[in-house]
Order: C-alpha cells, then structure tokens, then sequence
C-alpha cells in the first residue's frame, strides 16, 4: 500500500512537472523578449538624442555648430609665371582648391573634433619644368574674424602623367582638435582657412581677379570677367 501510495506520488508530482515547466519557459521567454524591447527602446532614444549611427560625421550630435570652413580667396589659386611675365606660353605649374567638405563633432566641454577633404586642380604649363611637382598648402584655425590661433603647412606631391596638363586629387585630413573654454562655446566662434603658399605677386594676381586655365592641352588666359583671351 506504502509503495502504491509512493507510485501515485510520483505520478502526480510528474504531472504537475509538465505545465510548471512550460509556464516557466514561458515566464523566461516574457523576460527575454521584454529585455529586448527594452533595448530596442534604449537604442532608439540614443538615436534621437545622439543623431544617426550610419552618418559618416559624425555620430554624436553635437552641441552647437561646426566652425565655418573656407579657401582664402587670395590663396586659392597658385600660378608660376617664367621671368615674371602674365602669359599663355609663361605658364609654369598652376594649382587651384576646387572644393572642401567638412564635418565635425563635440558634446559637454569636450575639443571639437573636425575632418576635411580638399579638392584640388593641378596643372603643368609649357614652362613647368619636368613632370611632378610637390606643392604646399597650409589650414589655418582662426577666432572667428580675429587672431590665428593654430597654421600648420602639408605638402602634396603630384605627377604629371605622360601626355596629360591636368590632375586632380583630393587630400584628406583625418582630424583638426579645436579646444573650447566651455560648454557653452560653440564651433561658430572658429574658423578654419585652407589656402595655397602663394608668394605675394601670386596673391595679387588672385586679388585682382586674375587666373589661368590649363585645357585640352593648351594654355588660355581668362580675364576677370571671365572672357577668355589668347
């Protein structure tokens, strides 16, 4: 009778065994897919709070904007001139910034971290002298409208290849750390400049509004109007 007893007691506790089981895989189940709404909520809010992951810059939002980005028209072109002569067939090596894309971020107090890609335009004239050239350029952090605060120069070698007047190359500067006295200082206090190393006759003739153009093989003057003249 013991053991019948002890039989019945078995079965009934294996059976009772079966739905507190599943009611506790159930339960586990409603915790897990609870914690992953709960992380997909969390990633959400970071998104909007911090902007778009995918953005290639950056990834945080930042806390104000980025400092304005620009080429120094005086030193955006950079023309050689044999004897000092303004002349089609006195063209040396020339170069121009076609373009510059820029992105930044920083939060709290932190520097602002800053990357940028320049566009240039090379071109090699009846007078250059062999077919590669090392031209420099310079990036230079400002206060807004005021003092320089940081320049610093890079040099860019260039070949000419056989046949060709033109290339065009892009360098990239993997980031530019601007310190910032707090919080509340934003990137619109600074500016950043990119410019070729003219000499002073170089600037001048950006001044006043002068270029030249390598094309088709052929060297033409432009006025600064931008009527062409031979």
């Amino acid at each position: 009778m013991r053991r019948l007893l002890l039989i019945l007691a078995v079965v009934v506790v294996a059976d009772l065994a079966t739905p507190l089981a599943a009611f506790a895989q159930r339960d586990r189940g409603e915790d897990q897919q609870q914690d992953q709404d709960d992380a997909s909520a969390k990633r959400r809010k970071q998104d909007k709070e911090w902007g778009d992951g995918q953005a290639p810059l950056p990834q945080l939002r930042n806390a104000g904007p980025c400092p304005f980005v620009k080429v120094l028209y005086d030193a955006a072109r950079y023309q050689e001139f044999k004897d000092g002569r303004e002349a089609s067939n006195a063209v040396g090596y020339t170069a121009e910034i076609q373009g510059i894309s820029a992105g930044c971020q920083y939060k709290s107090d932190e520097p602002i971290k800053l990357q940028m890609e320049i566009l240039f335009e090379f071109g090699k004239g009846p007078t250059a002298a062999g077919s590669a050239k090392t031209y420099r350029y310079w990036v230079a952090v400002t206060h807004r409208n005021e003092e320089v605060i940081a320049k610093q120069y890079f040099d860019l070698p260039v070949k000419f290849p056989e046949g060709q007047d033109r290339v065009m190359l892009s360098d990239k500067i993997a980031q530019i750390m601007i310190p910032r006295a707090a919080a509340t200082t934003s990137g619109s206090n600074f500016e950043v400049l990119v410019g070729l190393d003219v000499t002073p006759e170089m600037a001048a003739f950006n001044r006043d509004g002068k270029r030249f153009r390598v094309n088709a093989g052929a060297t033409v003057a432009a006025s600064g109007d931008g009527a062409a003249k031979p």
